[in-house]
């Protein structure tokens, strides 16, 4: 029975080996996250200020018009990406929970949607269409590990987890007509 506990136990870094209340995560998780931010980094950079070979759309949308939209979007990837880390790793849970507080109660993965604001921020301050491109296939990966994570707190939490994706939605916070809770 232990065998087949540790098979739906999700792959966990070093120091968080230890606490039984973080489920963890796909192996591939850190390595493709940084995989895509490297090569993000050096597409937007190349694209955006050496090159320019997809940011025509800059020559008809002036920079006072799209640098505020790109800093507010910067500042609320920082912001989910602080507090969803924060509150995941420096609270420990004891007997473990599922967590539907703070930034928890708007988005399931509010880092990861923090990541992907991020990725978005960046790509409206420059309008790198190749950037736009990349962007694509970075929220398909955010949503391959959301799912996979998502598998592994069902088998552990069952029926809440099972409610708190009912109530929360995984990424885009949306207001629910009829619903009171």
């Amino acid at each position: 029975m232990e065998e087949e506990a540790k098979k739906t136990r999700g792959h966990k870094m070093g120091h968080h080996k230890d606490r039984d209340d973080i489920i963890g995560e796909h192996k591939l998780s850190d390595m493709g996250q940084l995989v895509f931010l490297g090569i993000f980094t050096v597409l937007w950079v190349l694209d955006s200020f050496v090159f320019n070979f997809s940011t025509l759309l800059t020559e008809y949308i002036p920079i006072y018009v799209v640098a505020p939209i790109g800093g507010v979007i910067l500042i609320l990837a920082g912001y989910l990406a602080f507090k969803g880390l924060r509150q995941v790793f420096k609270e420990v849970r004891d007997p473990p929970e599922v967590i539907r507080t703070g930034v928890f109660r708007y988005s399931r993965h509010p880092v990861y949607l923090g990541s992907i604001l991020l990725y978005l921020g960046l790509t409206i301050i420059t309008l790198s269409l190749a950037s736009l491109g990349l962007l694509v296939g970075i929220v398909i990966f955010y949503n391959f590990i959301a799912s996979y994570e998502e598998q592994l707190l069902s088998e552990q939490f069952e029926d809440e987890y099972e409610d708190y994706k009912e109530d929360t939605p995984r990424w885009i916070p949306v207001p629910k007509i009829g619903k009171s809770r």
